[in-house]
């Protein structure tokens, strides 16, 4: 997306605005279904990433399944329109009342938790097959905070406790379709993704009525000029010469899924914040915005660093700014950043903000959530409006005897 794009999109619809690019999430989708060696993979969009309705219909226009980890993502699947048949239902520490919802949906069932697996066997015997979470204890990255496989990780059952599962499905005559695996975000090293895959093979040994094996994602993309990522061809080669052999010695065919979230999406989004002051103090000189970490929590939550521009002078002399937000709370989207110059008004960007940026925004301070666009070629489409006054107050229910009577 040019600036030109960018600065008709923050006019028409003002600021703070997140806008995605259509074609580069297609080129991502196509990208990554490709890089396997011919070996056909299903994809399974992990929505928690971005839930917009349109940018779910994109995806299954190119031929995405879904990954919902909550009741309520499957329900927005649906009204997106995809099938049940077609969402992976992957919850973490809920109630077992919101796994037998769906299961009444017809969803595909994941399983992380012995107890859980247990329960399920007590009411559903072999009537419902599930597929079961493994915690392959292997360290993603370098933030414990997205990488979900290491052994302190609340998600998934120890690879060390296969046999306690494999005594539970046998006790219920459990049916397990499935194993999943899922390291967590930002995969720096490709061969920590193979090394899982070794784990789940050989885990998968002791399962006889497998149709799939779920590799989760992971796969990193760049946030700055230099950044490791993942090597897609590469990995996906590998995958697919390891699955391969697997298969064979397991006896037949059985399919190959991920859950890519960040990877389709995360370099696809900007989002767009007018600068309110430029403030220098003894030691800073700070850029105000109109936003903060209610509408991109990352920087502050994961210390993620997103790359910053000047979308209207962008040929300005670059200067030193830390870019902050206008909430009361530390609230730093950028630190030490050389930028071209920035002045009062204009319109900055923030890049990579597809993954995790909309949809992990709230209502801090009583501010109101921005709205998104869609930009596909050159036109530009409003897919959620900004929010208003109405919005932020319609679940109060108030107490008349609390009004005060002027």
């Amino acid at each position: 997306m040019n600036n030109q794009l960018l600065s008709k999109a923050a006019k028409k619809f003002g600021t703070p605005l997140y806008v995605y690019d259509a074609q580069k999430i297609r080129d991502q989708y196509k990208k990554l279904s490709t890089a396997f060696d011919g070996l056909p993979v299903k994809l399974h969009y992990a929505m928690k990433a971005l839930s917009n309705v349109n940018i779910l219909r994109l995806l299954k226009n190119e031929g995405a399944e879904l990954d919902a980890v909550s009741i309520e993502e499957v329900h927005l699947g649906l009204r997106a329109g995809y099938q049940p048949s077609s969402i992976m239902y992957t919850p973490n520490g809920v109630d077992f009342a919101e796994i037998q919802a769906a299961v009444e949906i017809g969803v595909h069932i994941n399983i992380d938790n012995l107890s859980i697996l247990e329960k399920f066997g007590l009411t559903y015997g072999d009537t419902v097959p599930c597929c079961v979470r493994i915690n392959p204890h292997i360290m993603a990255g370098g933030n414990s905070n997205i990488s979900v496989g290491h052994i302190d990780s609340k998600f998934g059952i120890s690879i060390h406790q296969v046999r306690h599962i494999k005594r539970i499905i046998d006790h219920y005559g459990i049916i397990v379709n499935g194993l999943h695996m899922h390291t967590g975000s930002d995969i720096i090293d490709a061969q920590v993704f193979l090394r899982g895959a070794d784990l789940l093979y050989e885990a998968a040994r002791s399962f006889e009525n497998l149709q799939f094996l779920d590799f989760g994602s992971g796969f990193k993309v760049g946030y700055r000029e230099g950044d490791m990522v993942t090597d897609i061809d590469q990995i996906g080669g590998e995958i697919a010469a390891s699955f391969r052999a697997f298969c064979k010695d397991y006896g037949r065919d059985l399919e190959l899924w991920f859950e890519p979230g960040k990877y389709l999406v995360s370099e696809a989004g900007q989002f767009l914040v007018q600068t309110n002051i430029i403030k220098q103090t003894t030691s800073t000189v700070f850029v105000g915005v109109n936003s903060g970490q209610n509408h991109l929590i990352r920087p502050m939550f994961y210390n993620a660093y997103h790359e910053i521009t000047n979308v209207t002078n962008p040929e300005g002399t670059p200067r030193l700014y830390s870019v902050v937000g206008y909430i009361c709370e530390s609230d730093t989207l950028g630190y030490d950043r050389l930028i071209p110059e920035v002045r009062e008004e204009d319109i900055l960007s923030i890049k990579n903000a597809g993954a995790y940026g909309f949809s992990m925004s709230n209502n801090y301070n009583s501010r109101l959530r921005p709205a998104e666009v869609l930009i596909d070629g050159k036109e530009i489409n409003l897919i959620r409006r900004r929010e208003d006054w109405d919005d932020l107050t319609r679940t109060e229910v108030e107490i008349p005897s609390l009004v005060t009577q002027e």
